[in-house]
């Protein structure tokens, strides 16, 4: 609990989302919180925000006592050492995502907030896509095992497109070494997370990505990956940056029928009266199948998307409130993202859970090999977490 009636916000990084975030609060749009600072490298990006205090430093931002959480939307290699540096401060912490760009330094983080003396800073990442209420709905209806076991699931969510322009507006845009990943890792982090939320993490993972097959770049853009669990259901997942129109496509078959939720339509279930398992081993018929009903279920709630999260993260703050997106189960969604990239750069099968240390030797790797050669590091945390990689 807080006493306080407001939470006075430093943002790191006022880029394409720290701005957007930035603005939303001067806006008013979330009332129990305050802009306090903000932080960039870019002088040009802070004069936007001439009338708060502004910092090159997220160190000398936090040094400055003016601000009691961060949002950090940096590139994604500076989530890990600025949160040490936010946590190891004392302050709240939210990071947009990914949580950090592999397992291991997933793990950094959350050790070092387990580590935390009590009471915990609130620690939470930017999972607005947990907010939609019909994702919120279908997780409702597997956990009450309304829809039965999971048998299947497909999701092929490809209406990413994105041009030459997008990727060269930035010189670390889509490299090993300033983004680490590409479309894995910055357009479908809400879709794996979504995925672990939903359905859990597979026993095994085999991927094929393609890097650079539509654009003049070193990571993925494209990927298909199949997925298997322990119980012996199976998913498939294909995403791209290079296909236009484009579908975003959920579809999930269990033993009482199916569900699909795709583009912005409603939640469809095709239920069936009985239960598929139950039915095949009863019925004397060799070719019927169980009565299906189609049902548009009900999704109430209002998707709020990222001013729902950033007005939880306050509330959770002043008030104890639970968090929509605990950031600690952030490290499943990067997981399951690095287990299809190695599965395809070891062009094998990968079994979970991941070991983080060969993923991390994996990531030296591909840095080393990178065009992009990365600024040096803003505090000595995170030029520790820079030279872990150059070993």
């Amino acid at each position: 609990m807080n006493a306080k009636s407001v939470v006075r916000l430093g943002i790191v990084g006022v880029g394409n989302m720290g701005s957007a975030h930035a603005n939303a609060i001067l806006e008013r749009k979330v009332p129990r919180l305050e802009l306090a600072a903000v932080c960039d490298r870019d002088p040009a990006r802070l004069a936007r925000f001439a009338a708060i205090p502004g910092f090159a430093s997220h160190l000398e931002m936090l040094a400055s006592g003016l601000v009691d959480a961060v949002l950090i939307a940096t590139p994604h290699y500076d989530h890990t050492g600025i949160g040490l540096d936010v946590l190891a401060a004392g302050k709240h912490l939210l990071v947009e995502k990914p949580l950090s760009v592999h397992k291991a330094d997933c793990e950094r983080l959350i050790r070092a907030w387990q580590k935390h003396p009590e009471p915990r800073p609130v620690f939470a990442e930017m999972f607005n896509q947990r907010t939609d209420p019909r994702y919120a709905k279908l997780r409702q209806l597997i956990q009450t095992g309304e829809l039965g076991a999971i048998r299947r699931i497909n999701w092929i969510i490809t209406d990413w497109f994105r041009t030459e322009a997008y990727y060269a507006s930035g010189g670390w845009r889509a490299t090993w070494a300033g983004e680490g990943g590409g479309v894995l890792m910055n357009q479908c982090p809400h879709q794996l997370d979504l995925w672990q939320w939903l359905f859990g993490l597979p026993a095994k993972v085999r991927a094929h990505c393609q890097f650079g097959r539509f654009h003049a770049i070193e990571v993925e853009d494209a990927c298909t990956a199949y997925l298997e669990y322990a119980d012996g259901a199976t998913g498939v997942f294909i995403t791209t940056t290079g296909e236009s129109p484009g579908t975003n496509r959920l579809e999930v078959a269990g033993e009482r029928g199916r569900i699909v939720i795709e583009g912005p339509g409603p939640l469809t279930w095709i239920r069936n009266q009985v239960p598929m398992s139950e039915f095949s081993q009863t019925t004397k018929a060799a070719f019927d199948r169980p009565e299906a009903w189609k049902v548009e279920v009900p999704c109430p709630g209002a998707n709020g998307q990222h001013l729902e999260i950033l007005r939880n993260f306050a509330d959770a703050i002043l008030a104890g409130a639970p968090l929509i997106g605990p950031a600690p189960e952030g490290v499943h969604g990067v997981e399951l993202g690095n287990a299809m990239l190695m599965s395809a750069l070891w062009d094998r099968t990968v079994a979970l859970p991941l070991d983080a240390a060969a993923v991390a030797v994996e990531y030296q790797r591909l840095i080393a090999s990178s065009r992009h050669k990365p600024e040096p590091a803003a505090s000595a945390i995170a030029s520790d977490f820079a030279a872990s990689h150059r070993r």
